[in-house]
């Protein structure tokens, strides 16, 4: 293994949860970082390359060397992706939206950077998970992120009622999301199968002009009307008593 002297830094870059000025939510860090790295391990080039235009317009763009890692991309990629760093150059990794590695296939980067003795360097940006959490008061204690729910109805109503327990059990908040255009039946399937007294926060378009959160329980929200098809959600529920 080479001496860390001779490695490069693995900085890990948020990006802004949707359309909106970068510097409303991303500290200068961001950019003087972006000043010196050319290569980035991203989710989708084509958006990497408007969000680093947008944070930086003096940035050469053919000057940028990309990689990209989502679903599609084979294990056996993943030591190419991070070579740059072996030769002693920087790279950026970033998420499609928010920060990198959590909820995020950036993570598999950072563990490979980890064995092979790179430093990781994190940058302070939005995460809608801990912005969901703060703004729910629910228990930012304990709690847990579970990712997406099962698109099976019988798994998803058990997984839904184990959350529901585990909240309640442990005092322990349960997190979860749903691709957007799923929204609007997830949140029927959690009104008709959670009990009535479960408290429920929706957290939608955070940081965005159209953010809203509301913590209410289930039975207040069965009186309610709230359009969340295509928003980017954060689902908390939590059992007190």
């Amino acid at each position: 293994m080479k001496p860390t002297s001779f490695l490069g830094k693995l900085y890990l870059i948020p990006t802004t949860l949707g359309e909106m000025t970068p510097e409303d939510v991303l500290p200068h860090t961001v950019k003087r970082t972006i000043d010196f790295i050319d290569h980035y391990i991203v989710e989708n080039e084509k958006t990497a390359r408007r969000f680093i235009k947008s944070v930086h317009p003096e940035k050469k763009q053919p000057e940028l060397k990309i990689s990209v890692l989502n679903k599609h991309t084979e294990d056996h990629e993943h030591l190419s992706f991070i070579q740059p760093l072996l030769e002693g150059q920087n790279i950026g990794l970033m998420s499609e939206a928010g920060c990198p590695g959590v909820a995020d296939p950036g993570a598999v980067i950072v563990k490979l950077a980890h064995e092979k003795g790179i430093q990781v360097v994190p940058l302070v940006g939005p995460s809608s998970i801990l912005l969901a959490l703060m703004a729910s008061g629910m228990n930012g204690q304990s709690f847990a992120f579970n990712g997406y729910l099962p698109i099976d109805k019988g798994e998803k109503k058990s997984a839904l009622k184990n959350f529901e327990k585990l909240s309640f059990e442990k005092k322990q908040s349960q997190l979860f999301i749903e691709t957007p255009y799923r929204n609007n039946k997830l949140l029927e399937d959690v009104l008709q199968i959670l009990q009535p007294n479960t408290s429920v926060c929706i957290a939608c378009d955070i940081t965005l002009p159209t953010e809203y959160i509301k913590t209410m329980t289930v039975k207040e929200w069965k009186k309610q009307k709230v359009d969340l098809h295509n928003r980017p959600c954060i689902f908390i529920i939590h059992k007190f008593y």
